[in-house]
């Protein structure tokens, strides 16, 4: 059964697999199974599975049923194409839904309990164990209770030993605080740090509850991590410092940058963050992308050494803006696309799967990518020339192309339309219908209708701003300030694994329609991924519209600044 109307089967957005209607509307599907199962198991296998209290026995015999297996009306199903085709499909169990419906405030996770080992020792061990004795204890367990321990707990006097117990460390003689890490010289020359187990160390130092001087001393102080340049840094009000860290050797080709806060800014958890640093975090990524494009462009470059202001920088990004309409000279960029991310959060489970990004404390990483890559074919054979870079922006570029061409309608007119006329997913009247978080004039944060993750937030800029080389000073402090926004509210919620990814126009791709889209994608405890997700089929349990109404009890900010 197809629910929100249309032309059925011969609609070209059904024909282009997105839900988004030409006029304006979402097109949702429902199914309602109803059906029978011919039963061919030939034997029997009936047993006792245990005890009542009252010594009645419970048995598996409804498992094991006579002839057919009648399944009518089962469990309703909603459909949703995503928006985006490549990126699969949302289903909806409505009995799950419906539950979350009753109260969206129920929309989020308990908060982090207090974990205390030492504590539980002296209060189930002798009394008579000392503190040298406990540290000992913790030192030497095995390490998967102590890879549990370093990321749950949050009593620094557990967490003091198993970084001990993973690094070798220089401490300060008159404090007895740590003062660094010992190192050694390897064979080939090179100094590293002595680290007697690399993942108990990168768990431990991750934990927002292990002290300051330990977390700067493994990792946080410039150079703890490795010799990577520091190539521009951003100092703001309350404290807020950033440094931009050059990864030369990167799985991106031609390297990336990344954007930490620094050692004296400690921010390991969303609500710790602050405009400045948000400001900081990103005018280091406005500023590296607009000096690169100019250096190509044979633009005059700033000082050395020097931070670009917020006016010289909005004065650089008109100077490369005007060069692009030089269609000739815009053809001849090597580089002519961007990439964005931001993973927040960190987790170990005690079998050394890592859950999520390396580094806990909170940066993001960018990078520019090239037109084209030489084939690996080898250039003296090979006919095929250079092969296109891939940029996840490019996937919404070619669907857009195609979308207008099978609609006559621009995607984007037509996404933003039909989440200002949202109607519920379930069809119902009452409750809350709206998909929308927070919105200004430049940007819109909602909910999108088929989430891809259980707490999916997207963020997309009203104009037909398609990266940042066109988004003017206003529009970018209004992704700037929408980007912690969604952060700290899904925080807030209890989310402790948030990957962002920005999908980005090419620089040189001209007036397509396309608008920046950021997609902010939550790991939840009980969403691993698996089968169903390796198909891009993404099980949510709950409606699109409850969670909009959650995050909205939650956000930082009003729903409209």
């Amino acid at each position: 059964m197809r629910t929100g109307g249309g032309k059925g089967a011969d609609d070209p957005a059904t024909l282009l697999r997105t839900s988004v209607r030409p006029d304006g509307r979402f097109r949702v599907a429902r199914h309602q199974p109803s059906y029978r199962v011919a039963n061919l198991r030939p034997h029997e296998r009936v047993c006792e599975l245990g005890r009542l209290a009252d010594g009645r026995p419970v048995t598996n015999q409804q498992n094991f049923p006579e002839g057919v297996v009648d399944a009518l009306e089962a469990e309703s199903v909603f459909e949703i194409a995503n928006p985006f085709p490549f990126r699969g499909t949302t289903y909806i169990g409505k009995t799950w839904a419906d539950d979350k419906r009753r109260d969206p405030s129920a929309i989020c996770l308990p908060p982090r309990p207090a974990v205390s080992m030492r504590q539980w020792l002296c209060e189930h061990c002798s009394a008579a164990v000392s503190t040298t004795r406990l540290s000992d204890l913790l030192k030497t367990m095995p390490e998967p209770v102590q890879l549990s321990l370093a990321v749950n707990s949050t009593d620094p006097d557990d967490l003091i030993p198993l970084a001990e117990a993973a690094g070798d460390f220089v401490y300060d003689s008159t404090t007895g605080r740590p003062a660094g890490l010992r190192f050694v010289v390897r064979p080939d020359g090179s100094v590293r740090p002595r680290i007697y187990n690399s993942t108990l160390f990168e768990a431990v130092a991750n934990n927002v509850y292990l002290p300051d001087d330990y977390k700067d001393a493994m990792v946080l102080r410039p150079g703890a991590q490795g010799g990577s340049a520091i190539v521009a840094e951003w100092r703001g009000g309350n404290g807020s410092h950033v440094y931009e860290y050059l990864r030369r050797n990167s799985y991106i080709p031609w390297g990336h940058y990344a954007a930490n806060m620094a050692n004296d800014a400690v921010r390991y958890q969303p609500e710790e963050l602050t405009m400045d640093d948000m400001t900081g975090m990103r005018h280091l990524y406005y500023q590296r992308t607009y000096v690169r494009l100019a250096e190509m462009m044979g633009l005059p470059l700033p000082p050395m050494r020097q931070s670009l202001t917020a006016q010289a920088l909005e004065r650089l990004r008109l100077q490369i803006l005007a060069r692009f309409h030089d269609t000739r000279q815009a053809r001849q960029m090597p580089f002519n696309g961007g990439l964005w991310g931001w993973n927040l959060g960190f987790d170990y489970a005690p079998s050394r799967y890592r859950l999520h990004a390396s580094h806990q404390q909170v940066h993001q990483q960018y990078a520019l990518i090239p037109r084209h890559a030489p084939s690996a074919e080898g250039a003296t054979n090979d006919e095929t020339g250079p092969l296109p870079a891939y940029a996840c922006g490019d996937l919404i570029h070619d669907f857009i192309r195609a979308y207008r061409r099978a609609t006559g309608v621009d995607f984007f007119t037509a996404y933003i339309d039909a989440i200002h006329h949202n109607q519920r997913t379930d069809g119902r009247a009452a409750g809350p219908h709206e998909l929308i978080v927070h919105k200004d004039e430049n940007v819109m944060l909602f909910v999108p209708k088929a989430q891809t993750s259980q707490w999916e937030l997207q963020l997309v800029a009203l104009a037909p701003v398609g990266n940042i080389m066109e988004a003017d000073s206003a529009t970018r402090r209004s992704l700037d300030r929408a980007l912690l926004t969604a952060v700290q509210t899904l925080g807030r919620m209890g989310a402790r694994m948030i990957t962002t990814i920005e999908y980005a126009k090419r620089f040189d791709a001209g007036d397509t329609g396309q608008h920046l889209l950021y997609s902010f994608l939550p790991r939840l405890p009980e969403s691993p991924g698996a089968f169903s997700e390796a198909q891009q089929r993404w099980i949510i349990g709950h409606y699109p519209e409850d969670f909009a109404a959650a995050c909205r009890m939650h956000s930082p900010v009003p729903a409209s600044a």
